[in-house]
């Protein structure tokens, strides 16, 4: 599993309650733009219209060797997603607070795919406090790694 764009700013900015894998449809100049690397999904969100679910924000480069008929960098995409799951998700889609992040794209057995996820917004009270734990686990690491090199 070769992630191809990752969501950096997910993680931080959501507690993340549930993931879901989806396809997305593209077209033929997205995927080699994709295979290129070229794109981010850093401000990209999901969002459920008439019981389908479609990604919005997402940049996917226009494909360098392409031509007239390239594809549009932020073009909504469709992402596919079995019927039971998009019910299941779309109470808390309209939920305040709550979103559909994706949190990467990445390739399996020759089709990408979305690693779609549930999140409720962080405040910044929330990021600070992240922000210590890992200040103080890091700490931690650092003395017992110490003591064993002491010995």
């Amino acid at each position: 599993m070769g992630d191809i764009l990752t969501n950096s700013k997910a993680r931080r900015d959501y507690h993340i309650d549930e993931t879901y894998e989806a396809g997305i449809v593209l077209k033929g100049t997205e995927v080699k733009s994709l295979r290129a690397g070229k794109g981010q999904i850093a401000d990209a969100f999901a969002r459920i219209e008439k019981g389908q679910v479609w990604l919005y924000n997402a940049h996917i480069d226009e494909y360098t060797h392409g031509n007239v008929q390239n594809h549009k960098p932020t073009a909504p995409r469709k992402l596919l997603l079995h019927r039971a799951e998009i019910y299941k998700l779309e109470p808390f889609s309209k939920v305040k607070g709550c979103a559909l992040v994706p949190l990467s794209f990445y390739w399996k057995k020759g089709l990408v795919k979305v690693s779609l996820a549930l999140g409720r917004g962080k405040g910044s009270h929330d990021k600070r406090e992240d922000m210590k734990n890992r200040d103080s686990d890091r700490d931690l690491k650092r003395a017992t790694m110490h003591r064993l090199k002491g010995r």
